[in-house]
């Protein structure tokens, strides 16, 4: 029997909910039996072998209610198999380039390190202009940011898929 596993995962506009529901959908197709709810929603991680948790990122930062989850849930999470995955860079190239080089935010590098994750995956993420506060626009046209969605939905899958082979 597969184990059992938790994904967590906060969203500001939608987007990496719509990653984290992919995520366990191609669990629950490798038969891997997986419940996917807000961060916010989730206080209990008992009855799970392995913890999915992903953030949207903002300005090189995982959302407060994430980072908060990790800082809560973090003895708790050394003892089972956890994986971590970021999404937000817009536009084209590597994911992990667009962000210098990270694949968890800098800011709680030290706790990833005690919790030793089997896994970090950066995605890209989706900017539209309707999502943004007015100074958000006005920085991002500034800088010239890509708008668009520009998610790689075979990356996810086939992320998705080396955890459920991982849990197999």
């Amino acid at each position: 029997m597969a184990e059992r596993a938790l994904l967590v995962y906060t969203s500001r506009s939608g987007s990496t909910a719509e990653i984290a529901e992919k995520i366990a959908e191609v669990l629950r197709g490798m038969n891997i039996p997986t419940d996917c709810v807000p961060v916010d929603q989730k206080k209990e991680l008992d009855g799970y072998s392995a913890v999915i948790l992903g953030s949207a990122v903002y300005y090189g930062r995982w959302r407060k209610d994430a980072v908060k989850f990790l800082k809560v849930q973090e003895d708790v999470l050394k003892d089972k198999k956890v994986w971590f995955f970021s999404s937000g860079p817009a536009g084209e190239g590597d994911p992990v380039e667009l962000l210098d080089g990270w694949t968890f935010p800098p800011l709680q590098q030290e706790i990833a390190d005690r919790i030793q994750p089997k896994g970090t995956a950066v995605f890209h993420g989706v900017m539209q202009e309707d999502n943004l506060n007015f100074l958000e626009r006005w920085l991002l046209n500034k800088m010239k940011a890509p708008m668009g969605d520009f998610r790689d939905w075979e990356m996810i899958t086939s992320w998705a898929e080396s955890i459920a082979a991982d849990l197999e």
